[in-house]
């Protein structure tokens, strides 16, 4: 591994609406895949205004933020050596709910690789396999209706 050149903050979102949790639909790396939206945190910007200004420009839906549940640590280090640089990443996951319409009508600025939104209703969380283990194993809670308590999850 490279050593990596800076840290990289972001704050996502875990959003619930009527039963399902809202991820956005992504070409990554040649095969689809399903995120948490949120993205990097600006200079002076706190986490909950982060999160819900990625969320707008991602998804065009108002959330309110509600608890911390994850923290997840780890680093981004491109193995094929196309990225432009590593860098140390810190994940700050937030519990969310639509403040007004949750009309999926998209962002005004999307991920270069966003491909679409999803609404996915909570009991298919477990099985979907195009969302990454660590997010899907500590949504089962969520299943429930129980908000899992706050997490580090380190990579």
């Amino acid at each position: 591994m490279s050593v990596p050149t800076r840290i990289r903050t972001s704050a996502k979102a875990v959003v619930l609406h009527e039963g399902s949790v809202l991820l956005t639909r992504n070409l990554w790396n040649g095969r689809e895949c399903h995120f948490l939206p949120g993205g990097g945190q600006e200079i002076g910007e706190l986490l909950p205004d982060a999160v819900r200004r990625e969320v707008r420009e991602e998804t065009g839906l108002t959330v309110q933020v509600g608890p911390l549940l994850w923290v997840l640590e780890g680093w981004w280090d491109d193995p094929s050596g196309l990225a432009s640089e590593n860098f140390h990443r810190v994940e700050v996951v937030f519990l969310c709910t639509v403040d007004g319409s949750a009309e999926l009508v998209g962002g005004t600025e999307q991920d270069i690789d966003q491909i679409g939104l999803d609404w996915v209703p909570l009991e298919k969380i477990t099985s979907l396999e195009t969302l990454s283990p660590r997010y899907r194993d500590h949504m089962i809670p969520l299943v429930s209706g129980d908000i899992p308590r706050a997490a580090y999850l380190e990579r």
